[in-house]
């Protein structure tokens, strides 16, 4: 799979509370929680992100609190990766959890910047920053990780395959 968009760039210790602020936690609604996705760091983002655009960010991407709705307000925004130097362990987790792919490499978010354009083969792992003429080699999704992102997430990939779990 190869996805190709433009660049939202934040820096490190974006928490969950940046990620979807609390006061809107009143709802599980995917497409309400994309309206107010990142608002507290970027009043434009809502209204200015495309399907298939990338978020790029530094350190501990998604620390904070373990809700799920942060990797879920991202995904319904239209982002379709996140690519961070590292990521919190339980934001990783619901990250795949809820079918949202994400990568760690620290070449690529030294070199990216807001707004430029990459494209990233999910296959290989190669993210090539279309803006830039820059290639940075990142770990390729696993097979069994890219059957959950295609099914949208770890719940519907077990009952898709499992029936009889269920």
């Amino acid at each position: 799979m190869i996805k190709k968009g433009n660049v939202f760039k934040y820096g490190d210790n974006i928490d969950t509370d940046v990620i979807i602020p609390a006061r809107y936690l009143s709802t599980c609604d995917p497409k309400e929680l994309a309206k107010y996705c990142m608002e507290d760091i970027d009043t434009t983002f809502a209204s200015s992100v495309k399907s298939d655009d990338i978020i790029v960010g530094g350190q501990n991407f998604g620390c904070g609190s373990s809700r799920e709705h942060a990797p879920i307000a991202i995904k319904a925004s239209g982002i379709c990766c996140v690519i961070a130097s590292s990521f919190a362990r339980i934001f990783y987790r619901n990250s795949y959890n809820i079918g949202l792919p994400i990568f760690e490499c620290e070449d690529a978010v030294n070199d990216i910047s807001h707004g430029d354009t990459i494209e990233i083969n999910f296959n290989t792992g190669i993210i090539n920053n279309l803006t830039k003429n820059a290639t940075y080699q990142t770990n390729p999704l696993p097979e069994f990780m890219q059957n959950i992102i295609n099914d949208d997430g770890l719940i519907n990939h077990i009952s898709k395959n499992n029936k009889q779990i269920l």
